[in-house]
């Protein structure tokens, strides 16, 4: 009840703040110390307000259905605390208390410059007002009881002393399929509780606690830095309609810039931490994996990073020339920003990406859908609708045309390919919305050339002059870089083996930008380093583009079987199972294997366990981080040799290998019969299945095979008396070039005789230079933190004069 009185004063007292700025806008007097201290008071009752739900997590006061939805007794104290950010409710929490927060910084910043505070405030506060909307008691509030609408709640988390108690005997309930019993927790039963003198927090001991998937360090990292981002992404788009309110469109760009660069640092930083989340513990094998989820918090920051440069062009241009380009540009880059931030808040809290995404959160109910609507139309519609009323002046004063060669086009030209990407992007992440989806292929292929594009043109901008170029000074200053671009490729193209005409190509769009990014780089860190931002940043996208290339084009896949002490070659690396063990209360266990590579000697230990959760099997890879290359182990299941078996099965696709018993077994191709018409008319045809098997030095060859006499397919097996091995074809399909096997021992039948195996079966992985991947973030984060310091600093220079 308090968290939810604090919540809606702070609601009231943000619209009051809102309508006294926007009197203060109108010419009231004395209404802006008014507006000033309304907003602070909000901020506080904000900050009290999640200082409340975090005091209810810690002390465990499940009366609160979101404490008890989302935290238990048994979390350390790290994961106990973001249980606060983990369900719907405490994440619009979350993002309600970053933006009171900026809007204190913010408001300081404003009232600095000249009449920038009523206008720029009075939009950014409606923003708070709307968040503080959805967490009222009207919609998604953490501080609902549990009791008010009916839950069933397991009896392992009720004192046990109390379920005797006869007046609660008739909310009682077993589910037969999960053999377990609940308690159907309502109005009635509080009232009989209370009746009894019985607390809720002495009757429910114990939460349901956190998914297993969010159980790690990257968990109390990764979200609040997102939800930063959103914060910060509203203040540009109060900046644009500061600047439309008032019609005036120069002083805004200069202002909005350094938070305009501060927001996309820290919402990049914010994505590609959970893509290492992905990578490093979902067990994904990559860090990106073009989810819905994923993409519609890339697609505003790629929009925000197109609108930096458009901004740049418009700040040096009218404070050199006197005269704004690509004003219309930015308003609406600006306004689209955040537009898109909450259309991925629609997508993501909406449920209507329940069976699209594998972390989108469940149907919240008609009502906050529609208030989502509402929400994202409202803002939407309040900045393309400002756009067009000024259409017309913005048409008349700001219209010009570039001269090809000149800096101002390129990176134009940049924010026009980064705005087709997340146009790709946007079309495949609402397919859900039609009933269709799209493959991860959608994305790849459409997107590889406008990396390509972005490579080339990051490198020539910075050759580019401001107006015009001189094509003979351009191509005297090309020629190196071109050159060594092209040494660059060639070597990745003979000794990486990469293949892929457009991977190659990016290659050398890639490596063109770093070497000249590199030297302009060199040559300012020598002089005025505060200007070094913006070719960090581009040296940072280069490496990471450069990294994408290496694992895109050279990563190596192998499934292989782990029989306990026995040593088996994986892609270049020694292997043995060592065994397992449990830690974490016996909850949870390592399996650990030892890698031996030349002289060096590693033990990797990727986890498994049955999550009380969802009673279900979690897995956790390990990773051998090298600076070259990853090695990755993925586990994908245990077998303690207790159970007797017919075999191994195995599905495989042509040119893929598995490791049984210690030998390799590659499947090179199916061999189809000469003459297809039998097989097209249903006669009598055979399909063979081509094995290489490699093992104590030597390859041998079988092949197992279909016959198809015209009665049906009949399977015929094949051994290898030397190597004690059998195989057979379980199914085959041979269009789609797959096949699944069964190996087995041709002594099996003496397996029960002999001591029982363990045997761990995992996927191992090689990823080439993946480090790039994160080293090329960090660099981009440090550009464009040395980026918005200095704009910062110029925007306090200029002010002041």
């Amino acid at each position: 009840m308090i968290g939810n009185i604090i919540l809606t004063l702070a609601f009231l007292t943000g619209v009051f703040s809102v309508i006294m700025y926007f009197l203060t806008f109108k010419g009231y007097q004395n209404t802006l110390s008014f507006a000033r201290m309304s907003y602070h008071v909000t901020a506080i009752l904000v900050m009290a307000a999640s200082a409340f739900l975090l005091h209810a997590i810690l002390t465990h006061q499940f009366q609160y259905k979101y404490v008890y939805d989302y935290s238990g007794t048994d979390l350390p104290l790290g994961l106990l605390m973001s249980t606060f950010y983990a369900g719907q409710e405490g994440s619009f929490m979350l993002w309600t208390l970053f933006t009171s927060i900026i809007g204190l910084i913010l408001l300081d910043y404003t009232s600095k410059r000249g009449d920038l505070e009523y206008r720029v405030m009075m939009i950014f506060t409606l923003v708070l007002a709307f968040l503080l909307v959805m967490v009222s008691p009207l919609l998604k509030s953490p501080f609902q009881y549990i009791w008010i609408e009916k839950d069933f709640i397991d009896l392992k988390n009720i004192n046990q002393a109390f379920l005797t108690l006869p007046a609660l005997q008739n909310f009682f309930f077993s589910d037969p399929g999960s053999n377990k019993s609940f308690v159907q927790m309502s109005k009635e039963v509080y009232a009989i509780l209370q009746a009894n003198n019985i607390s809720i927090n002495d009757f429910i001991i114990q939460g349901k606690g956190l998914n297993p998937l969010l159980q790690n360090f990257w968990m109390q990292i990764h979200p609040p830095i997102l939800f930063v981002g959103f914060a910060l992404s509203a203040v540009p788009f109060s900046f644009a309609m500061a600047a439309i309110i008032k019609n005036e469109y120069k002083d805004w760009v200069k202002q909005s810039l350094p938070w305009l660069l501060v927001s996309m640092c820290v919402l990049g930083l914010a994505i590609m931490l959970g893509g290492y989340w992905a990578y490093s513990i979902l067990g994904w094998g990559g860090y990106w994996g073009w989810d819905p989820v994923e993409n519609s918090s890339l697609v505003p920051w790629i929009v925000g990073v197109a609108s930096i440069h458009t901004m740049l062009i418009q700040k040096r241009t009218q404070d050199k020339d006197g005269a704004s380009r690509f004003v219309k540009t930015n308003l609406i880059l600006s306004v689209m920003t955040f537009v898109l931030v909450l259309y991925s808040t629609f997508l993501t809290r909406s449920g209507i990406l329940g069976d699209a995404s594998v972390h989108s959160f469940v149907d919240p109910g008609m009502t906050v859908y529609l208030f989502l609507v509402i929400f994202l139309a409202t803002f939407a519609l309040m900045g393309i609708g400002g756009i067009i009323y000024r259409w017309e002046y913005l048409t008349k004063n700001f219209s010009f045309e570039e001269n090809v060669l000149s800096k101002e086009l390129a990176l134009f030209t940049g924010a026009v390919v980064l705005i087709a990407s997340s146009i790709i992007i946007i079309a495949g992440t609402s397919a859900p919305i039609f009933g269709t989806t799209v493959q991860t292929s959608f994305y790849n292929e459409l997107n590889l050339p406008i990396a390509i594009i972005i490579g080339l043109v990051n490198g020539l901008s910075i050759l580019l002059k401001w107006k015009s170029t001189e094509k003979n000074y351009l191509w005297k200053n090309l020629r190196i870089h071109l050159l060594l671009a092209f040494i660059f490729t060639l070597i990745v193209w003979l000794i990486g083996s990469v293949l892929n005409l457009m991977l190659l190509i990016l290659t050398f769009s890639s490596s063109f930008a770093l070497f000249i990014n590199s030297e302009i780089a060199y040559k300012i860190f020598k002089g005025k380093k505060r200007y070094l931002g913006a070719y960090v940043a581009h040296i940072g996208i280069a490496l990471f583009l450069v990294g994408v290339i290496a694992t895109a084009g050279n990563t190596k896949k192998q499934k292989v079987d782990l029989v306990k002490g026995d040593k088996i070659s994986v892609l270049g690396h020694e292997l043995i199972f060592t065994g397992y063990e449990p830690f974490d209360n016996g909850k949870k266990y390592r399996f650990n294997v030892k890698i031996n590579k030349g002289s060096s000697e590693k033990i990797i230990s990727p986890v498994m366990f049955i999550a009380d959760f969802n009673n279900s099997l979690m897995r956790e890879p390990d990773i051998l981080v090298g600076l070259t290359k990853d090695f990755y182990i993925e586990p994908l299941g245990y077998d303690d040799g207790s159970n007797s078996t017919n075999g191994t099965k195995v599905s495989m696709k042509k040119g893929s290998s598995y490791n049984f018993n210690g030998k390799e077994i590659i499947f090179s191709q199916f061999k189809l019969p000469e003459d297809m018409s039998s097989m097209m008319s249903g006669g009598k045809f055979k399909i063979g299945v081509d094995l290489l098997i490699k093992a104590n030095g030597k390859e041998y060859k079988i092949e197992p095979f279909m016959e198809n006499s015209g009665n049906g397919p009949e399977y015929h097996s094949a051994e290898l008396k030397d190597l004690d091995l059998a195989v057979s074809i379980n199914s085959m399909n041979a269009s789609n070039g797959e096949v699944e096997l069964v190996f087995s021992s041709i002594s099996g039948e003496n397996f029960a005789n002999s001591t029982p195996k363990e045997i761990l079966s995992i996927e191992a992985s090689v990823k080439p230079f993946i480090s790039l991947i994160w080293l090329g973030v960090i660099v981009l984060v440090i550009g464009f933190s040395i980026s918005a310091y200095r704009r910062s600093k110029e925007s306090q220079i200029q002010e002041n004069n």
